[in-house]
């Protein structure tokens, strides 16, 4: 049977659902409720419960655990969609594009059926492109077939996506690239997090925040003064809680180029990409001086906001507001042993916000909290 996880966390109950992968944050005695609900224990025992603790009548008991059964537990056990990998495909008898990349010392031969496919991997590796290569450590084969994005490494089908699902694909081929390079499965990962990793004397901190607060561009800012970008947007952590290089490039939107071409005079004339599924238009910045050996511990969560408005402001804030920000959008392992690894990890983690238009007083910033919390 799966199961659930809860952890006190603050004022809050943290539950995990291993059904859905899911995390919740609820008050102490939802918590219970969710778990006597879980593990079939009769609504009328826990409603008694319930009364003998609070004193609340027995019908608004058994009203409130029924809304919490309704609510919670059942859209979080039952009907979760499986990924499919046992589909019907046709593989096409000719590609359109043929790319090589060398990756931590291997060579990967990826095939893409069309430009759409293309542009969804391609712009952020374009860096790591070698030439056509004799040895080939692994072939990965991207492709539309009815409608869909299939994904192929060597010879073996990962699954398929529609157009409205294509960032889980994106997602996917991400996770294969660092399962090739690092030699790890899927089950040695304790999470991907949509964040950036950066590391200064042997210590990493994330850097977080939301599409449009000037993560990217702060990370890039922060490279040009010495620190080493780990990885952007895509950070993963094993189930040793160790930080891996992810070697993808910064992704620079148009209205950073200003403040940045001082620093990156070619970003001047690289490729510009432009995604309207997104609305929009970007360069990418090859991270500098990329070491795949090199795994650290990450010491802070660093919540980053540009604004125009605020010269500088950086506060500790709740590991609460913390967890409901990084959460939803990352990948954190189904299995129950790597949920409970990641709790751990996350429970001693300072978590700092950052708000800021002076550079050098965010630069000095982040540089203290390297050295606070190392």
């Amino acid at each position: 049977m799966k199961q659930i996880i809860t952890k006190k966390l603050e004022d809050k109950e943290i539950v995990w659902f291993q059904e859905a992968n899911r995390y919740l944050l609820v008050e102490q005695t939802a918590a219970n409720i969710i778990n006597d609900l879980y593990y079939k224990e009769d609504p009328k025992s826990i409603a008694t419960k319930l009364n003998n603790k609070i004193d609340i009548p027995i019908d608004i008991a058994l009203e409130f655990i029924q809304k919490i059964k309704n609510d919670i537990v059942i859209p979080n056990t039952i009907g979760h969609k499986v990924e499919e990998t046992n589909l019907s495909y046709k593989i096409p008898e000719k590609f359109s594009f043929e790319k090589f990349y060398l990756i931590n010392s291997k060579i990967f031969k990826v095939f893409f059926s069309n430009e759409f496919e293309l542009s969804l991997i391609h712009p952020k590796i374009a860096h790591l492109e070698v030439k056509q290569h004799s040895i080939i450590d692994f072939t990965f084969q991207v492709f539309n077939y009815s409608k869909k994005t299939f994904l192929i490494l060597d010879s073996k089908l990962i699954g398929s996506w529609s157009v409205e699902d294509i960032h889980y694909f994106q997602g996917k081929f991400s996770m294969k690239i660092i399962e090739c390079i690092y030699e790890k499965e899927e089950k040695d990962w304790m999470g991907v997090f949509h964040a950036s990793a950066l590391n200064y004397n042997k210590n990493t901190l994330l850097i977080l925040g939301d599409s449009g607060n000037g993560k990217s561009t702060s990370l890039a800012l922060l490279q040009a003064q010495g620190f080493q970008c780990i990885a952007d947007d895509f950070v993963p952590i094993d189930i040793s809680k160790k930080i891996h290089t992810f070697p993808a490039g910064i992704s620079i939107k148009k209205n950073s180029l200003p403040v940045l071409l001082d620093y990156y005079p070619e970003l001047k004339n690289s490729a510009e990409y432009h995604y309207s599924r997104l609305n929009k238009t970007v360069r990418y910045l090859p991270p500098k001086n990329i070491n795949y050996h090199e795994k650290n511990l990450c010491k802070a969560l660093v919540f980053i906001k540009y604004d125009s408005k605020t010269d500088f402001e950086i506060s500790k804030i709740s590991s609460l507001e913390a967890f409901e920000k990084l959460v939803p959008d990352s990948w954190i392992s189904p299995i129950p042993k790597n949920a409970t690894t990641f709790l751990e990890w996350f429970e001693k983690l300072p978590c700092y916000q950052l708000t800021y238009s002076n550079n050098k007083k965010m630069y000095a910033a982040v540089k203290d909290i390297f050295e606070k919390e190392a």
